[in-house]
């Protein structure tokens, strides 16, 4: 049986974190991860690790982004496979980042992390760690069983672009509400075959040759903007004014509905004409937006809003700003969204 290779990329969080003799949180050596945790040994995988300069993840922008993807492709021929180690409170972001930059992804990416730091001793990283080590080497018929970007986290492996952090303190911190998960992890493995991504005839070796690609460069002038009661025009005219801006995330209530006071909807024609791409998606955790439910949605669709179906905000305003860096023209920008890339939203 051929003895897999796994690449552990480490970025930094709390999983890289151990303490000394002093009680002092000092970095994690992964290097020695064979000695620390013995039992990856019975997982029949070569293991090396890349390091990263630490960056706590509220620190995060496009530029690791770019590294990590290119690491990723400067190594993609040496290994079968890739467990990325981060922070947690902006792992959705780069795990839904790279899922978009890759194109003929044939290999597992695998995001994790934990909540309480590597050095404590009833830590979470331990178990995701190897669990996530597994299912990067996971294998039948010689070809990779999740050749997708994903995120492991607390006995569960999701479609990394489906992911959202919900809770700041529980171990099972992650969720992704529109979509199954891709596995889940008992006494056994088990993985839910139909809900992953396979090229036609995957198993059995007749997919399409073509190699990794990578798409990078992506446009950071983009805004966030949540919906809330008593939003003012002031406040709505001050953010979609701001200079050089070229799109807008627009969380809006359930299905997709917004106020329809006419200084409210005639502020978003206007920011649309003046070539800024909006995207509406739901603010709620779970379900997705559907305009035409509603006559507030109607009047967002009739000036222009483009529908985030049922897409995260971590992946709409990633997949929003790597089209924006790519596209020429808006009428690109807009077909890009209107498409799933990755399987990011939709069944």
């Amino acid at each position: 049986m051929k003895r897999q290779s796994i690449l552990i990329i480490y970025t930094g969080g709390t999983i890289g974190m151990q303490r000394d003799e002093n009680g002092t949180l000092i970095p994690f050596d992964f290097n020695s991860i064979e000695k620390e945790f013995p039992a990856v040994r019975h997982l029949h995988v070569h293991i090396d690790v890349h390091k990263l300069p630490p960056i706590d993840s509220s620190n995060v922008t496009p530029r690791l982004w770019t590294e990590l993807a290119h690491t990723v492709r400067d190594n993609y021929d040496k290994y079968d496979g890739f467990v990325v180690l981060h922070g947690t409170d902006t792992m959705s972001y780069t795990a839904s980042a790279l899922s978009f930059m890759f194109e003929n992804l044939k290999k597992p990416v695998v995001f994790t992390g934990s909540q309480i730091p590597m050095g404590i001793m009833r830590t979470d990283g331990r178990e995701n760690l190897i669990t996530a080590i597994e299912i990067a080497a996971a294998e039948k018929n010689g070809y990779p069983i999740v050749p997708e970007v994903t995120l492991y986290f607390q006995n569960k492996l999701f479609r990394a672009n489906r992911t959202s952090k919900l809770s700041a303190e529980a171990l099972n911190a992650f969720d992704s509400r529109n979509y199954p998960p891709l596995a889940e992890v008992g006494v056994n493995i088990n993985y839910n075959w139909s809900f992953i991504h396979y090229e036609q005839g995957w198993f059995e070796g007749k997919f399409s040759p073509e190699p990794l690609r990578i798409i990078d460069g992506f446009d950071s002038n983009v805004v966030i903007l949540k919906i809330f009661p008593g939003i003012s025009e002031v406040t709505l005219k001050a953010v979609l004014s701001v200079e050089g801006l070229r799109g807008v995330i627009l969380e809006t209530f359930g299905t997709g509905n917004a106020p329809t006071a006419d200084w409210f909807i005639n502020l978003l024609a206007y920011t649309i004409e003046r070539g800024i791409t909006v995207v509406n998606v739901t603010q709620c955790v779970g379900g997705g937006v559907a305009m035409e439910l509603y006559e507030t949605g109607k009047r967002l669709q009739q000036v222009g809003v483009l529908s985030g179906h049922d897409m995260t905000t971590e992946a709409a305003v990633t997949k929003l700003m790597l089209l924006l860096g790519n596209c020429e023209q808006k009428e690109q920008v807009i077909q890009g969204m209107l498409e799933s890339k990755s399987g990011e939203f939709g069944s």
